[in-house]
């Protein structure tokens, strides 16, 4: 009888971390949600908290305003969908299918619909989020980049490339295999997986001519 109190008590009063924590989540998720259909303008206070199931004061006590949302909701969007794959078949012992993995997960992100919606919105609201603006491009690369740098820095390490910028060479291979078909998605137009494909194939190469020693 005491312990049901306790937990009849408990659910009255302040939720636990964990609770917080889902509730947080859930309300980022819910406010992505209404961003991506509605847009920024047509998108209200009780809108998103309608989306997240909650009440209009729970929000209000997390964010003053939709400004504070979005600013915390798009970056946190961007930075939870560029998860880094990892494709347990490849092993970094072979450079060049270690490369095509990663330029595969680059590529699944930048043709992501959400993703391309994202950056859509990002660059179409940036004249009004100057501090979300100088970030916005680059949220989506610096997990892949992080991971293009290791194994580049690995390989460099046991002689078998030469790279004098690991920094500049992965940014420079990231930007040959995901930057035009990013381009290309935010104005609808897709080619077909063997066309992105047999392009991401030459930029491994051409990549691979310039680091491998002479």
């Amino acid at each position: 009888m005491a312990k049901a109190s306790s937990q009849a008590q408990r659910r009255g009063g302040r939720p636990t971390q964990a609770e917080a924590a889902a509730l947080h989540h859930r309300l980022r998720e819910a406010a992505v949600r209404t961003f991506l259909e509605n847009g920024y303008d047509a998108t209200t206070m009780v809108a998103i908290a309608e989306a997240a199931g909650i009440t209009k004061p729970t929000l209000y006590a997390r964010y003053p305003d939709k400004r504070a949302v979005f600013l915390d909701v798009i970056p946190w969007a961007f930075s939870r969908a560029v998860q880094v794959d990892v494709d347990e078949t490849v092993t970094d012992d072979d450079l060049s299918a270690a490369l095509v993995a990663i330029g595969q997960g680059a590529l699944r992100h930048a043709l992501n619909p959400d993703i391309v919606q994202l950056h859509r919105i990002a660059r179409n609201e940036a004249h009004r989020f100057p501090e979300f603006a100088l970030s916005a491009e680059s949220l989506g690369w610096a997990g892949r980049q992080q991971q293009v740098m290791d194994l580049l820095r690995r390989h460099a390490e046991t002689g078998a490339i030469e790279v004098d910028d690991i920094e500049l060479a992965a940014e420079h291979f990231l930007a040959m295999v995901e930057v035009l078909p990013a381009r290309l998605a935010d104005f609808g137009l897709y080619r077909s997986r063997a066309e992105e494909r047999r392009r991401l194939l030459h930029a491994v190469d051409l990549f691979l001519r310039g680091v491998l020693p002479r």
